[in-house]
């Protein structure tokens, strides 16, 4: 049990070194180290102030970022509506466009079908004139004193008719 407790004298000259650094330090180094604490705690609080500022900075980039987020999401709608107005309005005035000039074919075509048919027409009535001329030729040019004769003739220049 002896080796468990100290001796008093260990216990004095322990206490006697402990204020012999005791009063050395005070004397010389508390200053500087109550300073140097100071210094430490303002250093820390400027820091913990410096981060509620960027804090602070950063809520309101983010709400800045969502403000411009958000003004950007309404450009794009408004770009998008556009774009499908105006694609719309392409549409609407090709498929106008398309009707106009089928249209215009079509109109075209008839008038290039009743020009020929007219055409047809003239050049049939040309041909029905001109056989009946000679039909009419042909039969004052030959006598027509006997009936039995001219009918007999009529008949064969008719048959020349449909073979032409």
């Amino acid at each position: 049990m002896d080796l468990l407790l100290p001796h008093l004298g260990l216990i004095v000259w322990t206490l006697l070194a402990f204020l012999i650094v005791f009063f050395i330090l005070k004397k010389f180094a508390w200053k500087q180290i109550i300073a140097g604490l100071q210094e430490r705690e303002t250093n820390i609080a400027d820091a913990i102030a410096s981060a509620e500022k960027v804090k602070k900075e950063m809520a309101q980039l983010k709400s800045e970022n969502e403000a411009l987020l958000q003004s950007a999401r309404e450009e794009r709608a408004t770009m998008l509506k556009e774009a499908k107005e105006i694609k719309d309005k392409m549409i609407q005035e090709a498929k106008e466009d398309a009707k106009a000039q089928a249209a215009k074919i079509i109109a075209d075509a008839n008038a290039s079908i009743h020009h020929q048919k007219m055409a047809a027409l003239t050049d049939i009535k040309n041909q029905v004139g001109k056989m009946v001329v000679e039909v009419s030729e042909k039969i004052l040019r030959r006598e027509l004193s006997d009936k039995a004769k001219q009918e007999s003739y009529i008949t064969q220049l008719a048959e020349e008719i449909k073979l032409n």
